[in-house]
């Protein structure tokens, strides 16, 4: 299966630059573009084919959900992934209503967003296959589309749990200035290297802020700190 093409709809251009990042990064996905409002939406998807549109609601010209109407309206299939801090009831149903296959609310990291990519790209792979010819089949397509987490709260492959809690834990004590991952590894008996690995991928889950600071060298030092 090619690349799924995704719009991104934001009207934050340092939001929707940093969702366009996150979307890179996902393996089978490719950015087919950027707008901030519901016209410049509307005139990108008369020309241009695009598999999944990741949609804030709050945009300047109207309601992100003015839309899916108007691609619903004109026979449209393209799926929704809502992005959005609106928390509204009416709103989260009227999202539903209009067939959107996920709402994720802002602030959210990578990880969440990545989540819910790569259940719609399972959703899309099974869909696009030939077996929905029975109750199991289709069945299997929704359970790809709203399935929770596999895995959720643990590290990927290549992180061990044990050593990923110790880093944790270094971290809760360690001061709110942030420490730097050589000061990670030191007490742990483990490398700089692994312990950047552990504290990127914490970075990667929201669970830790990265920010610099002045080296002797003179060149800024990376540091983490956990995020409470």
């Amino acid at each position: 299966m090619s690349d799924l093409r995704v719009l991104i709809v934001d009207d934050e251009p340092l939001a929707a630059e940093g969702h366009a990042a996150y979307v890179r990064r996902v393996p089978g996905f490719d950015v087919a573009g950027i707008t901030g409002t519901v016209q410049e939406t509307l005139r990108v998807l008369r020309s241009h084919d695009v598999d999944l549109i990741l949609l804030d609601l709050n945009l300047p010209d109207g309601n992100g959900l003015d839309i899916v109407r108007c691609i619903r309206a004109a026979g449209g299939s393209t799926d929704i992934l809502t992005i959005t801090a609106a928390r509204e009831a009416r709103l989260v149903r009227s999202a539903v209503g209009l067939g959107v296959v996920g709402y994720l609310l802002k602030p959210f990291t990578f990880a969440d967003l990545r989540e819910r990519l790569e259940a719609y790209q399972h959703y899309r792979a099974r869909l696009d296959s030939s077996g929905l010819t029975t109750q199991r089949g289709v069945d299997a397509v929704f359970r790809d589309l709203r399935r929770p987490a596999v895995g959720a709260g643990l590290p990927p492959k290549g992180l061990a749990g044990e050593m990923l809690e110790q880093v944790i834990a270094v971290l809760r004590e360690a001061s709110p200035a942030g420490t730097s991952a050589s000061e990670v590894a030191r007490p742990l008996g483990t490398s700089r290297v692994t312990a950047r690995r552990y504290l990127q991928y914490l970075a990667d889950e929201g669970r830790v802020a990265r920010s610099q600071r002045a080296a002797g060298s003179g060149r800024p030092e990376v540091v983490f700190t956990w995020r409470e």
